[in-house]
């Protein structure tokens, strides 16, 4: 089975009836020109891909732009729609006075698969103490969570908040609580290489792409930056593949998650198997 662990579901037909919506969604990622297209292209994308499922995720900034790009409901309503493919995973915004009431309608009520939050984008540190009642909200459901870490491209969002090495503290304090850094939490790469070693409740996702193409980016990172065989000796059952699609397409870095030296059980866990794990899909 492959995985796809990171996709953002703001512009798919089915919850874009309002254009002012979408183009707050368009403002928000700076994706001006990103057009609007139904599910079932998606699906096809996906099939063309070689893609079994895909994880979609809600995005709450309300404290910071007056709105949730995406919500939960809406996430939920996608997933309705196409069960046996996404996985929907909830965000909530921390800052929120009403956040644990928030996170427990989406695991409780909307039955959301994980959590995502964008420690950049919704100005938060992870290791802050106001995290703990959402932390523990995700280790009562015994849900994992998402962070979007490393580098963003939305514009008003310090890179600070996205450094990886702030998750240790959450590892340490919370050791049964699994967490992926988004896109390789790049450019600390190393940083985050060190923490899914050390960490068996840390993982990281492929979904990077700042720089030429993907299977030139994935040449210069995970072959220069970082060795050529660690994933496939040392960190092969932690990383989880991530396509940050519609940013890039995902058929293209399947492409680039294939060129990476893996042997064949390796390749499997890194495009699916992990994250079956890390989803708890092997225990449903």
């Amino acid at each position: 089975m492959v995985i796809d662990m990171h996709a953002f579901p703001g512009f798919l037909e089915e919850i874009c009836e309002d254009p002012k919506r979408v183009e707050f969604r368009r403002e928000q990622y700076f994706l001006y020109k990103q057009h609007v297209w139904p599910l079932s292209l998606f699906v096809l994308q996906m099939n063309a891909a070689g893609i079994d499922k895909s994880v979609i995720s809600a995005e709450d900034v309300t404290t910071r732009a007056g709105d949730t790009i995406v919500s939960n409901e809406e996430v939920r309503k996608l997933v309705d729609l196409c069960p046996d493919r996404l996985i929907g995973f909830a965000s909530v915004d921390p800052w929120r006075k009403d956040a644990a009431q928030v996170l427990e309608k989406a695991f409780g009520e909307l039955n959301l698969s994980g959590l995502k939050l964008s420690p950049a984008i919704q100005r938060f540190m992870p290791n802050d103490a106001m995290m703990e009642p959402l932390y523990a909200i995700c280790e009562k459901y015994n849900k994992p969570i998402l962070f979007e870490s490393g580098m963003t491209w939305v514009k008003d969002s310090p890179s600070r908040y996205g450094n990886p090495l702030l998750l240790e503290d959450v590892a340490i304090a919370h050791p049964n609580l699994k967490m992926c850094m988004g896109h390789f939490g790049w450019p600390w790469v190393r940083e985050t290489a060190m923490l899914v070693l050390k960490y068996p409740n840390l993982y990281a996702d492929t979904a990077l792409l700042y720089f030429d193409s993907p299977v030139q980016f994935f040449e210069h990172t995970f072959k220069t930056d970082l060795g050529e065989y660690w994933i496939d000796r040392m960190l092969f059952d932690k990383v989880l593949f991530g396509s940050t699609y519609p940013r890039i397409e995902q058929k293209r870095m399947r492409k680039a998650v294939d060129s990476l030296t893996l042997r064949p059980h390796q390749r499997e866990l890194v495009l699916g198997g992990n994250a079956a794990s890390f989803l708890g899909l092997e225990e449903a």
